[in-house]
């Protein structure tokens, strides 16, 4: 298979931002939705720049996470941010996908949650989403956050989802519990385009670059 592109999600940090810009990365994603990682978009200002500095490949992408987010949240971080890409995380609509590409002009990929069942939160239909995203991304269903658990989901139920991307033509990244020991598995078993990874590259809470370049590692070597 093709190089799978890698998201390293969460970052908060100058210095960490900075140890990484030998690793080749693909996405770097700011959370600005209710959580531990959550930053401002004053604070992705200060960050955004040190992505220009990266010394393997092109740039990363920036992604602003958001769950459940207005058009005026968005408006108000985008000011301050000028990101890549905007991943919606939460219950959003069809019909708010379009809005957001219509005001902002920019990618939008559409998170899922997916319960251990392998039925998604919220009941979302992909086939309204048809023509209106440019990334798929499957994460676990948590109860409080709605993603971000750290916990992996059954990857076999992700295959009509796999096969909706296909379809559309779009990313279908895979998260949820992916760290540099279970990674490779993934990757087989579900075949992804890319990886998107926050607790599974953390000690105590914090990024550890150690961490982080053996899953990059992990996943580039395949």
């Amino acid at each position: 298979m093709g190089k799978v592109a890698v998201k390293i999600c969460g970052l908060q940090s100058v210095e960490v931002l900075k140890s990484m810009i030998n690793l080749p990365v693909d996405y770097v994603g700011f959370v600005f939705a209710r959580s531990k990682r959550q930053i401002s978009g004053l604070q992705a200002a200060g960050l955004l720049p040190i992505l220009q500095q990266w010394t393997k490949g092109a740039p990363p992408q920036s992604v602003g996470v958001f769950v459940n987010p207005s058009i005026r949240e968005l408006r108000d971080v985008l000011l301050r941010a000028p990101l890549d890409v905007l991943q919606l995380h939460g219950t959003e609509s069809p019909e708010f996908c379009r809005e957001v590409k219509a005001n902002f002009g920019l990618k939008v990929f559409k998170a899922l949650s997916v319960k251990k069942d392998g039925s998604v939160h919220g009941e979302l239909s992909l086939e309204r989403y048809d023509g209106l995203l440019d990334g798929l991304l499957l994460d676990t269903y948590d109860p409080e956050y709605g993603g971000g658990s750290g916990v992996a989901f059954d990857w076999a139920a992700a295959a009509p989802y796999q096969n909706w991307a296909k379809q559309q033509g779009i990313p279908l990244i895979a998260a949820g519990g992916l760290h540099s020991g279970n990674v490779q598995e993934m990757i087989r078993t579900l075949g992804p385009d890319g990886v998107d990874v926050s607790s599974g590259v953390e000690t105590n809470g914090v990024k550890d670059i150690a961490k982080v370049a053996a899953f990059v590692e992990r996943v580039k070597e395949i």
